[in-house]
This record gives structure tokens, C-alpha cells and sequence, in this order.
């Protein structure tokens, strides 16, 4: 019997698709950060690709709120501001607190992977790698309002993600100690699930979830 011919590579990911990704992951991780004036042939360089594509992938970051466009000039990143912030924080906390109240009873599969999680997060944290714990405290969060079961809220709510990873880079990065506090507070929030305290977790959340705002203000707890 002769082999099977081996399946072709999957074709490589459209050039505007490959410049949006290119950007938008840099602008998450801060490795551009906010002020930074980007310029089509500089982009289009870094890629490999034309500036049509570059022009496509940054109005559609412009329309993600990422990006502002100046013609014949560039694209300046935008820097997160305390208004934006304020309003993800106020936005967090209405869906958060509906859903961790929605959690309790705590089932056996949410249980399993927010333990799961917040492994993910220790082990992140104890090897320095800030990105990945600011994305496994963001699917932790995520996880929760998933499993209350209100679609549109959960759309709602994934539509904060890019803001979420960005804004917890960032807190992480200018304050270091919160890592570990963030942590601690996943895990008093499991806890109250665990141990079907309804309120206590909402309290939880409310406190972990609000901290947010006073680090920007300059407010460390």
C-alpha cells in the first residue's frame, strides 16, 4: 500500500492580517507603548509586505480604539487613559458581580478550571513572564462570567479583553508586589465559591476588581 501524500502547508495568513496581528500584539504586550508614532513604511518593512495592507491593518486597529490616524503622518498608539480605565473598571464590576453570584452553587467543572488557572498564574508569576500572567488572570475572570450563562453579557464582556490585557501589563509592570496580590485575591474568591458564599465572593471581586482604578490614581493597597 502506498503511503498517503502528505498533507500541504496551510497557507500563510493574508499580509493585512499578518501587519494587525504584528501591531496589536506589540500594543497589548506594551512593547510599543502609547505616544508612539508607527509609520506605514516602517511597518510595512517589519512585516515584509506593501503599505496597502499596512493602511488596512491600521484602520481597523483605529476602529478597535487602539490606534489614531493622521494622514501623510502615521498612526499614533494611543495611551490608555484614567476615563477609559474608570470605564472598563465600572463595566468589569457590573458584569463580574452578576456572574460570581450566578456561580454558586460552584460546579465541579468551573471549580476544576479556576484551580487550573490559577496554577497557570503561579507558575507564570515564578517564572517572571507578566504577559502570560496578566492573560491567565484575564481567562480567570472570563471563566466566571462564561459560566453564568447570559450570552450577551459574555459577548460584553470579551469585548473588554484587549483593554483587560493591556491595562493589567501595565499595572503589573509599575507595580510589581501586585502580582502576588493578585493571586492571593483569586484565590480568596475561590474560596468564597467554594464555600457557597454568594456575597462574600461578589465582595471579593468588587475589592480585587476596584483596585484597579486607585493603582492608576496612584492609590497603592
Amino acid at each position: 500500500m502506498s503511503s498517503a501524500a502528505p498533507k500541504p502547508p496551510p497557507p500563510p495568513p493574508p499580509a493585512a492580517e499578518r501587519v494587525y496581528a504584528h501591531v496589536k500584539q506589540a500594543v497589548l504586550d506594551r512593547r510599543i507603548e502609547g505616544g508612539t508614532l508607527l509609520t506605514e513604511g516602517e511597518l510595512a518593512q517589519a512585516v515584509g509586505v506593501s503599505r496597502t495592507p499596512v493602511r488596512e491593518a491600521l484602520l481597523r486597529l483605529e476602529m478597535e480604539g487602539l490606534l489614531k490616524l493622521y494622514p501623510k503622518k502615521g498612526a499614533l498608539v494611543l495611551a490608555v487613559s484614567a476615563q477609559e480605565i474608570a470605564d472598563v473598571v465600572e463595566t468589569r464590576l457590573l458584569v463580574e458581580e452578576f456572574a460570581v453570584r450566578k456561580a454558586v452553587p460552584l460546579s465541579a467543572r468551573l471549580q476544576a478550571r479556576l484551580e487550573e488557572l490559577l496554577a497557570e498564574q503561579r507558575h507564570h508569576a515564578r517564572e517572571g513572564d507578566l504577559r502570560a500572567v496578566a492573560a491567565a488572570d484575564r481567562r480567570f475572570h472570563a471563566e466566571i462570567v462564561r459560566h453564568a450563562g447570559n450570552q450577551i453579557l459574555a459577548r460584553l464582556y470579551d469585548q473588554l479583553r484587549d483593554r483587560q490585557l493591556r491595562m493589567g501589563v501595565a499595572v503589573m509592570e509599575a507595580h510589581p508586589d501586585r502580582v502576588t496580590k493578585n493571586i492571593a485575591e483569586h484565590a480568596e474568591v475561590l474560596q468564597a465559591l467554594r464555600d457557597g458564599d454568594a456575597e462574600l465572593a461578589a465582595r471579593c471581586v468588587r475589592a480585587h476588581v476596584g483596585r484597579v482604578k486607585d493603582l492608576v490614581r496612584g492609590e497603592t493597597r
